[in-house]
Parts: C-alpha cells; structure tokens; sequence
C-alpha cells in the first residue's frame, strides 16, 4: 500500500504587537491573566486549567505543570508580571486550591467551586478578543503556546530550552519554529543578498 506523506502545516503566529493588543480587548479579568499565562509560560489550555496554588512556586519563580501531554510533569519559567497577574487573580475569589475556578452562571460561585473554568467560556472571550482588536489572523488559544516559542526564539533563546518549557519529547516537534521566526528569514535574507549580490 503507497501512503501520501505527511504534510507539514505551519501554526498561525501573531506578532508580539499582536498579541499584546490581542490581550488589551479581552474585558473579563480572569480570561486575560488566563491568556497572559498561557503566552507568557507556553502553556496548554489544559495546563491551565488544572493549575493549583501549590503549583504556583513565587520564590524559584517557576510554574509546577502536573500530568502534561503524555502524564509529564514539568517546570516552567514565569516572569515576574505574570506571577503578579496569577497573585491577583487568586485574590479575587481565594479559592484554597484551583487558580482558575469556574465563577458559576451568577459569576459568583468561584470560592466554593470543584471545577476549574468551563474551556469554552475562553474559548469565546478568545474570539471576542479576536475580533475586537482587528486582527484577521485564524488565531485560537493554542496560538499563544506556539507564540511564545516563536517569539523566544527571536528573542535568543536556545531551541533546546524552549523544548523544556514546552514538554516536547523530540526536538523535531520544536524545531518547526525555525521556520517560524520572522528573525531568521530576516538573518538569512541578509546572508543571501550579501552571497547573491554579485550575480
């Protein structure tokens, strides 16, 4: 039996001006620390959701992930700003373990909640977000996570610790955001121009 091979679909990425004023329209508290958190530390949306107070390590400044993709745990960096945004958020309802419960239909049960946010109450802040702020761009949530490997990559950063951070198993899997990065097309259009200028 012939098999076609496999395509390789490159994610949608937005800019980090995008996705700042991506963050700017989102109006329910909660949704932006929760957007913020996943661009900002590369997490899934069920990452996310499942994280509790113990996870939250203020001192080492790191992010404990519990049962990620394939029963992983992990752990990830989280800047300073977002770690205010999580203190804040916690605040707002003091909740003993999830940081994002669900606030119930009255937006008031989050307290005394057992379940963590309802996935398509983000789902739709996301697309309200979206269409808000103007971009035309087919971004979902889990365009932050690819966000945040792209633009660290253009800020520097190793592939080999953005695979960490991530919790991807193979270095192939991060290696698609080489292709990515607005910074290296730039880098090697420069480095062909310079080769190719003699023609």
């Amino acid at each position: 039996m012939v098999r076609a091979d496999p395509q390789l679909r490159l994610p949608v990425i937005l800019s980090a001006r995008e996705v700042r004023r991506l963050l700017s329209h989102v109006e329910a508290f909660d949704c932006r620390v929760a957007f913020t958190t996943i661009y900002s530390c590369g997490l899934r949306l069920g990452e996310l959701l499942r994280l509790e107070v113990r996870d939250i390590d203020g001192d080492r400044r790191m992010i404990h992930i519990r049962s990620g993709k394939g029963n992983i745990d992990r752990y990830v960096p989280v800047p300073e700003r977002t770690l205010i945004l999580l203190r804040q958020q916690w605040k707002s309802h003091r909740k003993r373990c999830l940081i994002f419960p669900a606030k119930g239909s009255s937006g008031q049960e989050a307290p005394v909640a057992s379940q963590p946010m309802c996935r398509m109450t983000l789902q739709k802040a996301f697309r309200l977000a979206l269409k808000s702020c103007g971009t035309k761009k087919p971004a979902k949530i889990h365009t932050l996570r690819h966000c945040y490997a792209t633009h660290l990559l253009e800020q520097g950063e190793n592939l080999r610790q953005i695979q960490v951070n991530l919790g991807h198993r193979r270095p192939e899997t991060t290696a698609i955001y080489t292709h990515l990065t607005s910074l290296s097309t730039t880098q090697h259009l420069k480095r062909l121009d310079a080769f190719m200028s003699d023609l």
